[in-house]
């Protein structure tokens, strides 16, 4: 559970600063790709999810 919530985390993360540095209109825009990142994330763990 604990890599989970990480990696949500980092997948936040990454594509706010992705877009960030790939020329973002503002923070607003970059923290909006950082959300699309995160569901994306969390659809594929929600779709791939193994009893634990």
């Amino acid at each position: 559970m604990l890599v989970d919530l990480l990696s949500l985390l980092v997948a936040f993360v990454v594509c706010t600063a992705l877009a960030g540095l790939l020329g973002a209109a503002n923070l607003g825009t970059a923290l909006t790709f950082g959300v699309f990142g995160f569901t994306l994330v969390l659809l594929w763990q929600l779709l791939l999810r193994r009893d634990r």
